[in-house]
């Protein structure tokens, strides 16, 4: 009975421990969250991909916790709204940071 005991402690112990792992910070996302925020930036890419006036090649794309950051180099201030406006569209994007600039002429 003492070693059930011992037993399941150390069971109970390795769970909790696993648990705990797997657990999202203000800094790090959990198992999860990760896996959504993969889900959301590949949603992000094909919308961007899908449209026709945006060169996606030039757009990177980053999830963490439901916000989208948006960079690279795009032709016009047009491209940089519709990019925004297209992101916000994607069911499971929070809110969007857009850090895309203008090329150089």
């Amino acid at each position: 009975m003492k070693q059930f005991k011992i037993l399941s402690a150390l069971v109970l112990a390795l769970a909790f421990t696993t648990m705990l792992g797997c657990a999202s910070t203000a800094t790090k996302s959990g198992t999860g969250e990760y896996i959504d925020d993969t889900v959301i930036t590949t949603k992000v890419k094909a919308a961007i991909l899908n449209e026709e006036t945006l060169k996606s090649a030039e757009i990177n794309v980053e999830t963490f916790k439901g916000v989208v950051q948006l960079s690279g180099f795009v032709n016009s201030e047009a491209d940089i709204a519709k990019a925004a406006q297209v992101t916000r569209e994607v069911k499971g994007v929070s809110s969007v940071k857009n850090d895309m600039r203008l090329k150089a002429k």
